[in-house]
């Protein structure tokens, strides 16, 4: 088999998708992996819907264009933004054949069955909580869930300058959480509906009572692609077993060879992405 017709592509805007690739990786060893985080023009969090649209698109199918019949957005934004216009409007038309997979959907699948009282809290960027997409997609498989949500537009530019663990971000940390659990007293489960968030979660959980529970995404998504692998065996069937594992990033090496160590725990080579190779 080709290589470069069988590798799973993962995609985000920047650095915050490595979490959600970290778990599909370790669920999901055997396969080949591309990421590519789109570092020159993030953070996507308060670009309109046209210009998500738009540079998800132009990445997506850059990742068509290495080898990579199945894309995972490991980005919130991205999938609030521009996952439905991609499944509905690009694939039919130009790349039938492929996938395109959020983390929306897999999230909301699940979401009510770590809630007891029916109230949950969803913390993400200014974009996903705007688009509504968390509390249209939980209620068609959770009608009674009660979902209140919370923007959080300084968590991801605190963590991508690397002051995620320092005491300058339990202010905004504080915030955030105050005023979400101010929505509602019934609360008992948090989603942080942005894949940069899992680095804050101690800082997070420092702010919360002990009832509460905080959800990340990683391993509901990586569960929920080892699912779909197994019932869709005619995008099984293309992908390459060698776990090999190739990283891409439109900015700087060095800075993404940098901030991935942390998101990974391990360091990792990057090269490049060459946009000239957009189809």
């Amino acid at each position: 088999m080709n290589n470069k017709v069988s590798s799973i592509g993962v995609f985000d805007s920047g650095f915050g998708g490595l979490t959600v690739f970290k778990s599909i990786a370790q669920k999901l060893p055997q396969y080949n992996y591309i990421y590519l985080g789109d570092n020159a023009r993030s953070p996507y969090g308060d670009h309109s819907f046209e210009t998500v649209y738009q540079y998800t698109l132009e990445c997506v199918e850059w990742l068509f264009a290495q080898g990579c019949p199945l894309v995972i957005l490991a980005c919130n934004t991205a999938s609030a933004k521009a996952l439905r216009s991609i499944q509905q409007l690009d694939l039919p038309k130009k790349y039938p054949n492929n996938r395109v997979l959020g983390v929306i959907r897999p999230t909301a699948e699940v979401i009510g069955n770590f809630t007891k009282t029916q109230n949950i809290g969803v913390m993400g960027t200014r974009g996903t909580i705007n688009s509504n997409s968390y509390p249209i997609e939980i209620s068609r498989f959770f009608p009674t869930l009660k979902v209140h949500q919370q923007s959080c537009p300084m968590w991801v530019p605190i963590i991508e300058n690397g002051e995620h663990l320092g005491d300058g971000a339990d202010f905004f940390v504080k915030e955030y959480v105050q005023e979400l659990l101010q929505k509602s007293a019934d609360i008992d489960c948090i989603l942080l509906a942005c894949t940069h968030y899992p680095l804050l979660i101690p800082k997070i959980e420092q702010q919360l009572p002990e009832n509460i529970q905080v959800l990340s995404q990683g391993e509901i998504v990586a569960n929920s692609l080892a699912n779909y692998l197994q019932r869709h065996t005619e995008i099984e069937s293309k992908l390459a077993k060698h776990s090999k594992k190739t990283f891409y990033t439109s900015g700087d090496i060095a800075t993404f060879n940098a901030h991935a160590s942390v998101f990974l725990g391990e360091e990792i080579k990057t090269q490049k992405m060459n946009s000239a190779l957009l189809p």
